[in-house]
Formats: C-alpha cells, sequence, structure tokens
C-alpha cells in the first residue's frame, strides 16, 4: 500500500512480520560474507548425508551415524578454508558476477577433490560408513546449489532495486547487441536509475524472442509503435551507437509518431565495459547527420606523422584544431599550429593540454598572407608536414569581398606553398571544400585554383602535396547547424534558402580523420574527395528544430543566396576518380596550374577573371 503527501510519495508502515523480514535482510547485506559461508556449509550439511541415503536404498539409519556426521565437519571446515584461501568470504569480488562464480565453483570443487582422495585412499571405519561417490555426488550438488543460491539472491536484489514511481521513465532499447547488455546490467542494478526497461526492439532474426536480464526483444525495429504502446513506454533508448545516421533518423521519425523522447548510447568502445547513467543522453543533430568515423590505418599515418615536426595553419579553426588534437595522438616531433586569431589559438591550446598560458612557442601567431612572416616561421622551425587549414569561407561575405577571397585562399597557399618547397618539406596537405567541383562562386572558384596550384608545386618537387575535398561539417563555424540552434534560441522563425537544397554532411572528427590519412595514401598532385554519405534536405533538419518547440516555429524560406547551389556535387562532370586504397576515399588527378603574378603579389583579378583562372588550360 502506497499513500502520497506533498513531499511525494512515501511506503505505509510495513506490519510486524515486514518489519522482521527487514531486519534480516539488512543484517544479511551487512554481514554477507558469514551468510554465504552458513548457506555454503549448509549445502554441504544436506548434501553428503542425502548422498548415503539415496546410496544405500534409502535407508534413513545410514545417514545419524557418527562417521556420516564427521564427514559433514570435514566438508565444512574445508569449506571455510578454501573459501578463506581464494577470498570467496573476503568481499573481494563484485557479487553475482563471473568472476564470484568461478570461486565459487572452485572452492566447491576443492572441497570435493580432498575428501575424494581422502576417501578414496583410505580404508578406515570412519571412511567406509561413507560410500566413496559420497564426496563426488555431494561436490556436484553443492556446486549447483552455491550458484543457484546466489543467482536467486542476485535477481532478488534487482527486483527491490528496480526503479518505480512516476519519476521513472518506461524505455523501449532499440538493438539488442553488447550495447544494450551493458545498459541492461547498469539499470537494473542501479537504484536511483530514472529508467526502467520494457522491451527490446531488434531486426536480426536470430534474436527473436531474445531475453537480456529477463527483458524480451519483442519485435522488429518497425514495431517500435506498437511495442511502446504495448509496454507503455515514453522513451526510446538506441543502444546501436555505431548505426549510420539514416538508421538514427529512421528510429527518430518512428518515436516522434508516439511522442516518444529518444536516448542514445555512446560507442561501445567508449563504455570501457559498463554503462554509467551520464552515457545515456538525448538525442542530437550530430547523430542524426553525421556517420561514425571510418577506420583507418594508424600505421600509415604513424609512418609520415610520428616522429616529425608538423605544421597546421587555421589551428584556430573548427577544421584546424581538430586536426591538430588527433594529430597529437600519433605523437609527432612537434606539433607547431599557426593561426592569425589568438582566441583560436588559446581554445586550441586549451582543449589539448588543458591549460592556454599562450607561452609555447609552438603556438605561431601569423598570417598567411605575409610571405615575409611566413618564410620566418619556415625558417625557424623546419616543418616537414604541413596540414594547410586556413581560408575563407563564407560564400554570401566572398561574394561581396572577391578580393579577400583572392588574398586569403589562392595567394595565402601560393605562399605556403612557395615557402614548403624551398625549406624542403615533405608532404603538404591543402585542405579544400566541395564548392570547388564545378564551381560557380568565388569561394568554390579560389578553391579550385588552390587545387591546381597545388598540384603544380608537387609536380615542381620535391614537396609531396595532396588536397583533400569534403562537403559541410557538422559543428564548424558557419554550419547551418550553428544558425539553426541560434534561431531556435531566440524564438524563431527558421530560416532555409529554399524547400529543395540539399548538402553533405559530416562530423569534424570523421573529416580531420580522414583528411589526416589521405595524407598518407594521396599520390603527389592529386586531390583526395571524402564520401560524405547521401545528401540531406535542409528543410528537414529544420523542421526538426522547429518541432522541439511548443508551439513549433515558424520556417521561413529566404531564396538561394547570389551563386549559391541548390545540390551541391563532391566531384566535378569532368572528373574521373576511382577509389584504390579506402572505401571512402576517391583518388581524382587534377589539372595543373603555374602561379600567376598576381597570386605572388601584383594586382587582383577582378571575379570574371577569377572565375576564367579556375576554368583555364593546364599550364
Amino acid at each position: 500500500m502506497v499513500s502520497s503527501s506533498s513531499d511525494g510519495p512515501t511506503r505505509s508502515r510495513p506490519a510486524n512480520d515486514e518489519l522482521s523480514g527487514n531486519r534480516f535482510g539488512r543484517f544479511a547485506r551487512r554481514h554477507l560474507p558469514f551468510v554465504h559461508f552458513a548457506v555454503d556449509s549448509a549445502l554441504w550439511v544436506i548434501a553428503i548425508p542425502t548422498g548415503v541415503f539415496l546410496r544405500y536404498d534409502f535407508e534413513f539409519g545410514r545417514i545419524w551415524q557418527r562417521q556420516v556426521i564427521l564427514a559433514m565437519v570435514v566438508a565444512v571446515a574445508l569449506q571455510g578454508s578454501f573459501g578463506l584461501l581464494y577470498g570467496l568470504y573476503r568481499r573481494r569480488w563484485r557479487y553475482g558476477t563471473f568472476d564470484e562464480v568461478r570461486i565459487v565453483a572452485l572452492t566447491a570443487l576443492s572441497v570435493g577433490a580432498v575428501m575424494t582422495i581422502a576417501w578414496w585412499n583410505t580404508n578406515t571405519a570412519e571412511t567406509r560408513a561413507v560410500p566413496r561417490s559420497v564426496p563426488l555426488l555431494a561436490t556436484g550438488v553443492c556446486v549447483l546449489g552455491q550458484i543457484a543460491i546466489r543467482s536467486m539472491w542476485r535477481l532478488n536484489n534487482e527486483r527491490r532495486n528496480r526503479p518505480t514511481g512516476d519519476h521513472v521513465d518506461r524505455v523501449v532499447v532499440v538493438g539488442a547487441g553488447e550495447g544494450a547488455e551493458l545498459a541492461l546490467r547498469t539499470l537494473r542494478a542501479t537504484t536511483e536509475a530514472p529508467y526502467v526497461v520494457t522491451a527490446m526492439v531488434d531486426d536480426d532474426p536470430a534474436k527473436r524472442n531474445l531475453r537480456l536480464s529477463g527483458v524480451r526483444v519483442a519485435g522488429r525495429v518497425d514495431d517500435l509503435l506498437s511495442v511502446a504502446t504495448e509496454t507503455r513506454a515514453t522513451t526510446v533508448l538506441i543502444a546501436t551507437p555505431s548505426a549510420p545516421s539514416s538508421f538514427f533518423r529512421h528510429v527518430t521519425a518512428l518515436a516522434a509518431e508516439a511522442g516518444l523522447r529518444v536516448l542514445v548510447l555512446p560507442p561501445v568502445e567508449q563504455l570501457l565495459g559498463r554503462v554509467e547513467l551520464a552515457d545515456i543522453r538525448p538525442v542530437n543533430e550530430t547523430d542524426l547527420l553525421g556517420r561514425r568515423p571510418a577506420d583507418i590505418d594508424p600505421v600509415a599515418v604513424s609512418a609520415y606523422i610520428t616522429g616529425k615536426r608538423v605544421l597546421v595553419t587555421g589551428a584556430g579553426g573548427s577544421i584546424g584544431s581538430e586536426i591538430c588534437r588527433q594529430l597529437v595522438r600519433f605523437d609527432p616531433a612537434a606539433l607547431l599550429m599557426l593561426d592569425r586569431d589568438e582566441s583560436g589559438l588559446h581554445a586550441t591550446q586549451l582543449s589539448i593540454e588543458g591549460r592556454a598560458l599562450l607561452d609555447d612557442p609552438r603556438l605561431i601567431l601569423a598570417d598567411i598572407r605575409d610571405a615575409a612572416r611566413v618564410e620566418e616561421v619556415f625558417a625557424a622551425h623546419r616543418p616537414e608536414v604541413v596540414f594547410h587549414a586556413a581560408a575563407l569561407k563564407h560564400l554570401p561575405l566572398l561574394e561581396m569581398y572577391p578580393d579577400e577571397a583572392w588574398k586569403t585562399n589562392v595567394r595565402g597557399t601560393v605562399v605556403l606553398l612557395e615557402a614548403a618547397r624551398h625549406h624542403g618539406v615533405e608532404r603538404f596537405v591543402n585542405v579544400s571544400t566541395d564548392k570547388a567541383a564545378d564551381p560557380i562562386s568565388v569561394l568554390g572558384w579560389t578553391k579550385r585554383i588552390t587545387e591546381r596550384v597545388t598540384a603544380h608545386a608537387s609536380a615542381q618537387g620535391p614537396t609531396e602535396c595532396v588536397s583533400v575535398r569534403f562537403g559541410n561539417v557538422l559543428g564548424s563555424s558557419g554550419s547551418v547547424l550553428k544558425a539553426f540552434e541560434a534561431q531556435s534560441a531566440s524564438g524563431g522563425p527558421i530560416t532555409v534558402t529554399d524547400p529543395e537544397v540539399t548538402r553533405y554532411f559530416m562530423t569534424i572528427e570523421e573529416a580531420s580523420r580522414l583528411t589526416i590519412y589521405a595524407g598518407a595514401i594521396g599520390s603527389p598532385g592529386e586531390v583526395l574527395i571524402l564520401d560524405m554519405g547521401e545528401p540531406v534536405r535542409i528543410i528537414e533538419v529544420a523542421e526538426r528544430f522547429a518541432n522541439q518547440h511548443t508551439p513549433p516555429l515558424e520556417i521561413v524560406f529566404t531564396g538561394l543566396r547570389q551563386n549559391e547551389k541548390l545540390h551541391e556535387r563532391l566531384i566535378s562532370v569532368d572528373e574521373v576518380g576511382e577509389r584504390r586504397v579506402h572505401e571512402l576515399i576517391t583518388h581524382v588527378p587534377v589539372d595543373r596550374l603555374a602561379p600567376l603574378a598576381s597570386m605572388c603579389g601584383g594586382p587582383i583579378p577582378s571575379i570574371v577573371e577569377i572565375r576564367m583562372i579556375a576554368e583555364s588550360d593546364s599550364a
């Protein structure tokens, strides 16, 4: 019986027998090793006379003989001795785990082995009264009994600790694999858990009607709505974090039909064998649009990074900073971080080292437009590998200020390439953009030019140069998600250029990871194009942001901006590539372009001239 008060639900006063039961439970939990020893000993006391009783065809008189009682005393003494020796009664083992079961079985088998050897090797009146087969029979009974009792105790504890009440969310788990098993184990063992799992769904036919920790696989993923209705669930937990983003979108859409909240677990390799309540978080746009980081060959990356002096330009930006964070794992001799934005450098150093005093000479404040300063940096630090991520990339602004695009994206890249070649840099990786494929904007034309001059510099030697091309990066500055988040926070409206516009998306982690790997596998002069998956309709993303509010926010269409594409391409119509090494990286040869006078300090060309240079014949 449960009563309510202003402070929430409280239990009514239990009856006297319930009070006495609670007292026993508290005593048992406080003195658990003693209770276990008493139960284990009781099993031997029962098993040995039972074996004698069965061996002598149910003669009751046989089990009261002094020799049988002596055997029981010996078994109890051995159980205590081996239990202490193996640590069974010292609280060394996490209760109810396979480690404890292993020690329980080892202890009982040790007792049985000693008694069996003693009874087989002696022939006294004391031992003849207890048949030689009895120790073997008693050992089997005790092993099974001790494990069974501990399992029942554990199930009782889980049942008692299972959270109840109005504050607890009933959860359907999507997936019945390792992630689900870890989550179930933690949730069932945690009294304060705000979730109780009612069912699982999984598309694997082999898991139909499977049970994990007493929870049944009740259907397929497409049955989520009916399973949630049947179990009165209010929440969905996706326990397959390695699934593609399309799977997340599918589950989220199903959950939205039933008004269910969607949660997700981190990748299994991050869980370290168990799930904490803090690991369970709401699904976000990165889950819905991104993709799990692709596998790369760390040996190939280490071969050109480990022990080398590595320079990253644009190290204060979203891509440059993530490249820095990932490069640290490959133990370069020095990681040189260059940017003209001191705040960006501060944030990058803080994210890598946990401190940011800005007193490290490896932090380089410089502008890639300044040829003299760049030359000074290369002469002082002698980098062996360069990742060039510094760029201006906001399309509408560059349409208004094309000179700035030229000075940073083109001239700055040429300055770096010349310095790299002059100082014998081994590898140069130029970060490009999908706007360079069939370009129609200043941003696209300038980045296309940088791909071509990078290919030309590689042909001149000695530096091996490649470019890496990819699309929108989730969470980067200027990302559409950042805009939607800001618009949602201010109460809307959500603005979308066109109802049909689509874009490719990739997480910062995966883009940076593949960029670093591309530097290891690219042939000199190539453009390596990262597979971005399927393009995403921006209106669908906007609708998810809008529907998170009550009432939903308004969505306003503003029209495509000047020279903005409705659909982006990753490969130009006249480009032909192949995937030689990695399934997500396409190798494309690119026409070379020798640096012009305007790229080295001469007059800045007009927009028309920029386009003509980008589309000019090979030089």
